[in-house]
């Protein structure tokens, strides 16, 4: 409190307290001290003055200004820091589809018979020419039989034929109907044999038998669909890729790919082919995924692929949680030594779904704001809650927020 405050006090004391003794200060001023005037007030007053100057040395003691930097200290921004290190980094590209097999087969009848024997069932594995069922083929046995004699009797014929023309004995012309007619028997022979072969229906690829719609005793017809075969080692994922990045694709490139159905394990593939045209309709490339080993994976299964298209094993890495976005550019904030902040414009490489690869101004061991940059500009005063790139600990959140406003109580 100031002293003109304080003899203000004193002034309102004076005036409105009047001495109690006719011989005090009234009758005898010139023997009134200071001391005999206040011994005149009640003790009401007494408390207030001692209470107002108990307050007046208070505002003195901490109404004076704090040095600049206990300011400083609390205005700064409690923000979260990573220092940069080096390690891997892949850039890929996401994509899902289905599994399909390149080599299935639908197995139908040739000949229209009745099913004498089943010799497969669904889920048998098969090589190339098994047996997977028998038709009846009495008749078939007997067309061949008896196109083998004639065949025969034509063949005999001929040789007494060709025996005789050697000798002038017949002419020309007798001659060649006796060779063509043992031709025409011949085709004859072959065409009873090959309904015969009908009758015995094999696989025609390797695989495994994924369907049979036959069962003995049924009678078919030419065109019936008998068996499905699929070969596993064939089965390929094929994905489609915005036309933009076809210059990121390329044959053998790795693929990791995903299944719900076996969520804890990732299938090694390959980019096999690269289609040599952009569908016009939706503008997306089709590149299809080969195995070397399929596993359990099946016909059908939904899958995520992630066509590694770059990698580096000693990139700089950048969590992405760090990037502030001001329009279509990146920026972050990097610590200085003075606990402030200066704005980077990022320049980037290979990024993954955590990290980017800057290629320039940022260096192994700077210390990156990931958290807590709202608001931050160039030149703001931070408070650094350190936390490490490999395993960034959790801040509370009420540590790494904007500082409150230093009006508020």
């Amino acid at each position: 409190m100031s002293g003109s405050a304080l003899s203000k006090v004193f002034y309102i004391m004076h005036r409105q307290v009047q001495p109690c003794d006719p011989f005090s200060a009234a009758h005898h001023p010139t023997e009134t001290s200071m001391l005999g005037r206040l011994s005149g007030y009640p003790l009401g007053l007494w408390t207030c003055l001692v209470l107002l100057l108990a307050l007046g040395i208070g505002c003195g003691k901490f109404g004076k200004p704090k040095d600049k930097e206990e300011a400083e200290k609390e205005t700064s921004i409690p923000v979260e820091l990573t220092t940069l290190e080096r390690g891997a980094i892949e850039s890929v590209l996401e994509a899902s589809s289905s599994l399909e097999a390149e080599r299935e087969v639908k197995v139908v009848a040739r000949t229209a018979n009745r099913v004498e024997t089943l010799q497969v069932e669904e889920g048998d594995s098969v090589v190339l020419d098994d047996l997977l069922v028998q038709l009846q083929n009495d008749v078939q046995i007997l067309q061949v039989s008896k196109a083998s004699n004639q065949v025969e009797e034509a063949r005999e014929e001929f040789e007494r034929q060709t025996s005789l023309h050697e000798q002038n004995l017949v002419s020309d012309q007798a001659f060649s109907q006796t060779k063509y007619q043992l031709q025409q028997l011949q085709l004859n022979l072959e065409d009873a044999q090959r309904e015969l072969g009908y009758t015995l229906i094999k696989a025609p690829i390797g695989g495994k038998v994924t369907q049979r719609l036959v069962r003995v005793g049924d009678q078919i017809t030419a065109g019936q669909h008998l068996f499905t075969i699929i070969d596993f080692d064939s089965i390929v994922a094929r994905l489609f890729i915005p036309e933009k990045e076809l210059k990121r694709i390329a044959v053998d490139q790795p693929v990791r790919v995903r299944s719900n159905a076996f969520p804890d394990q990732v299938f090694e593939g390959y980019v096999l082919r690269v289609a040599p045209v952009v569908e016009s309709a939706s503008g997306m490339i089709k590149v299809t995924v080969g195995f070397k080993d399929v596993g359990p994976l099946l016909p059908g299964m939904y899958v995520d692929a992630d066509i590694v298209t770059a990698s580096h094993e000693q990139a700089l890495l950048l969590p992405k949680k760090a990037i502030v976005y001001d329009g279509e550019q990146r920026f972050v904030f990097r610590l200085k030594p003075d606990d402030t902040v200066e704005r980077i414009l990022l320049a980037s490489g290979l990024e993954d779904a955590d990290h980017v690869q800057p290629v320039a101004v940022l260096e192994v061991g700077d210390r990156i704001v990931v958290a807590g940059q709202t608001g931050l500009k160039d030149g703001s005063q931070v408070k650094a809650l350190d936390v490490g790139l490999a395993d960034e600990a959790k801040v509370p959140a009420d540590e790494v927020a904007s500082p409150q406003n230093p009006n508020q109580s």
